[in-house]
Parts: structure tokens; C-alpha cells; sequence
């Protein structure tokens, strides 16, 4: 996955039911790219450079893993099922609905067939009073003004009217907001930190990913499991224990929840499988010592993949040092995370078969676990 970025767009429609086109723009948008963050009210404007009936515009802005040129591909497949059909002409005619990538964070993009920031948006009113609405405080990244200070600059007396129409978020029809901290937990390659992030993008919440790939005793482990076992597992429980402090004593629960993709649990099942019984009575008292302090998940979302799953997903990371792990080493894990949870009623856990899915290319896979969770 790329880094999350965050979009603001344009949409507009001057043809048949403009409110009705605009809302099934937004529902597609959210079914099949991203949840969106924040949605103007409806502005309209008169058609500008061709004689056609006045605009209804909005702005909205989402964040997303995928690139600005996937993203406007998408839009344009949207624009084809709501029945536009784009002239190759390059002139302005009425349209049924025409979606705009206007900015992509600092994003500075000159291609044929891709230009951010959008060109002509600091000329147009239709898109300055929408974008100030749902962020104010965007800067743009070529000239460094303000949104505000480019409206202000704006010589154009272009007529403009806010309908005061507020549009229905179909993000708002699910909500984790009934957790403050969820978990993800799986075996070895079941998703977790690929939907970990997934739902941090669409609800703008605070991520805590482990931090694994720096651990020095990983691959040593994998060569030699008996030599390096209690030192790897000594040090993820160090490394975690120290993450979960630091990221969630700053943490404000009123006001962000946070999803992580592993449950400080995760230490005591993986140990009692690679360490001795004498390692293992010592690491759990060492554990649960540590784990008073610990704030805990409201929810631990645990993702059930089968072992051949697994498996292709491991090999797809392309991870040298999992290369040798053994389809009964993750039979051990799966057998012992249940055998846990299965001895801790007090946990807040929900099992999810994601092994017919694909969450990460099947936007609708992903809402559908979105759906299970609210």
C-alpha cells in the first residue's frame, strides 16, 4: 500500500436531476473508493464559458492509500455509469455529472492526463466557497495562499448561491464510534495491518502499526528458533509494551479512537507456542505484571483466513525470513489464539471469515466487515 493521502474534489451536474446525479455520485464514491470525510452544501453557478443551464457544485475531501491516477480512473468509470459521455473535443458543454480531483494534499502532478492542484480552481467561485466550507485552512501548494485569500483575490463576479442542501453522507450510515480502541488480530498474513489501515483512512482515526520490521532477533529466529525464541519474544513484548504506552497515554478517547494491528496479547500466544514451558511461566509472569498498566482494547477484531490463504499471502509479501514458515507452525497459532480466547470471556472479541474475500481490491468486501462491526 502507498501512504494515505487526503483529496478534495469537485462535483457538479447541470443536466436532468442534479441533486439526485450528485448523491449518486457520493454513494458510488463511497462503495467503491473511500468513505468521505466532510461533504459542502449544494452551491449553484451559472454554466461559465458555453450556454447551458445553471450548476448545482459541491466539494467533498476523503482520504485514500491509492494513487491520484487511480483515483481519477475510478471517477471517470462513476461519470460513465451515471451516463456521461465525454466529447474529445476539448471544449465546456453541459454535463450530467463531471467529478474533478482538485487537490491531493501537497501533491504536484503535470501529466496528460492528470494536472494537480486542478488548474482552473482558483478561478472558480463554484469550487472556492464549497472547499472554504468543508476546509478552511487548506494551502495551496504552488502560489502558498490560502483558500481564503485566493477567494478574496478572486477579480471574477462570477453569481453564486449557497441552496443550503445538504447532501446524505452514506458514511454516517456505520460508525465505529462505539469503540474508542479496536484491535485487529489474526495469524501470520490473515490482513490485519492492510485492514488496520483501511479503516484508519476511512475514519480518520489515529493508527498504531507493530513495529516488527525492525526487530533484529526476526530473522534470526526463523533460522534458529531454539537459540533466538526468548530473546525474540522478550523483545516484542518490550517493543510493544512501550508503543501501547506511549501512543495511548496521548491519546484523547473523546475525541479520536484509534484502530492497532495487534493486541498486546498477541505476546503471550506466540510465546507459549516458541518457548519452553520454564521460558514460558517466567515470560508470563513478566507479562501480566506489564499488562496492568496497559490500556485495552473496547474491541479485538480477529480475522479467520484458511492455511492456504495464509500461505499465498505470505509468499505475495515476498519476506525472505517467512519464506520457510511451515503450514503446521500456522496451525499452532491459529490453535492457540482460540484456545485463548476461548479461556478469556472477559475479552471483547468478534471472529470475521474473511477467507472468501478480498478486502483490499473489493471495496464492498471491506464495507461488508464495516458493517459486521457497527
Amino acid at each position: 500500500m502507498e501512504i494515505q493521502k487526503k483529496y478534495h474534489i469537485s462535483i457538479g451536474s447541470n443536466i436532468g436531476n442534479r441533486i439526485k446525479n450528485i448523491q449518486e455520485t457520493i454513494d458510488l464514491i463511497h462503495s467503491r473508493i473511500a468513505s468521505l470525510l466532510s461533504i459542502s452544501s449544494i452551491y449553484e453557478t451559472e454554466s461559465i464559458g458555453f450556454e447551458g443551464d445553471d450548476f448545482f457544485n459541491i466539494c467533498a475531501s476523503f482520504n485514500s492509500f491509492k494513487s491520484p491516477h487511480f483515483i481519477m480512473n475510478e471517477f471517470l468509470e462513476i461519470e460513465k455509469l451515471l451516463g456521461r459521455v465525454r466529447s474529445k473535443e476539448k471544449k465546456y458543454t453541459s454535463r450530467i455529472i463531471d467529478i474533478d480531483i482538485l487537490l491531493v494534499d501537497d501533491m504536484i502532478i503535470n501529466s496528460e492526463e492528470l494536472t494537480i492542484p486542478h488548474k482552473e480552481m482558483c478561478n472558480r467561485r463554484f469550487v472556492l466557497d464549497p472547499l472554504i466550507e468543508i476546509d478552511p485552512n487548506i494551502i495551496h501548494p504552488v502560489n502558498k495562499m490560502s483558500i481564503k485569500e485566493i477567494l478574496n483575490s478572486l477579480e471574477s463576479k462570477q453569481k453564486i448561491q449557497n441552496k443550503d442542501i445538504i447532501l446524505q453522507n452514506p458514511a454516517h450510515s456505520v460508525s465505529i464510534n462505539n469503540y474508542s480502541y479496536i484491535a485487529i488480530e489474526g495469524n501470520i498474513g490473515s490482513g490485519k495491518t492492510s485492514l488496520s489501515k483501511l479503516i484508519s483512512s476511512d475514519f480518520n482515526t489515529k493508527l498504531m502499526l507493530e513495529r516488527f520490521i525492525d526487530n533484529p532477533f526476526l530473522a534470526k529466529f526463523y533460522k534458529n528458533p531454539k537459540d533466538f525464541a526468548f530473546k525474540l519474544e522478550m523483545s516484542f513484548l518490550a517493543d510493544r509494551y512501550q508503543q501501547t504506552n506511549e501512543d495511548l497515554s496521548q491519546l484523547n478517547f473523546f475525541s479520536q479512537n484509534i484502530i492497532s494491528d495487534y493486541d498486546i496479547h498477541k505476546s503471550l500466544i506466540f510465546s507459549k507456542i516458541n518457548l519452553n514451558e520454564d521460558e514460558f511461566n517466567l515470560y508470563r509472569k513478566l507479562f501480566y505484571s506489564l499488562y496492568k498498566s496497559i490500556v485495552k482494547p473496547d474491541l479485538i477484531i480477529f480475522l479467520n483466513q484458511t492455511i492456504e490463504n495464509l500461505k499465498i499471502n505470505i509468499e505475495k509479501r515476498g519476506r525472505e525470513y517467512e519464506s520457510k514458515i511451515s503450514e503446521e507452525y500456522l496451525k499452532k497459532i491459529n490453535q492457540s489464539y482460540s484456545d485463548f480466547f476461548k479461556s478469556r470471556p472477559d475479552l471483547n472479541v468478534k471472529f470475521i471469515d474473511v477467507s472468501e474475500m478480498d478486502f483490499v481490491k473489493n471495496r464492498l468486501d471491506y464495507l461488508s466487515i464495516i458493517n459486521g462491526i457497527s
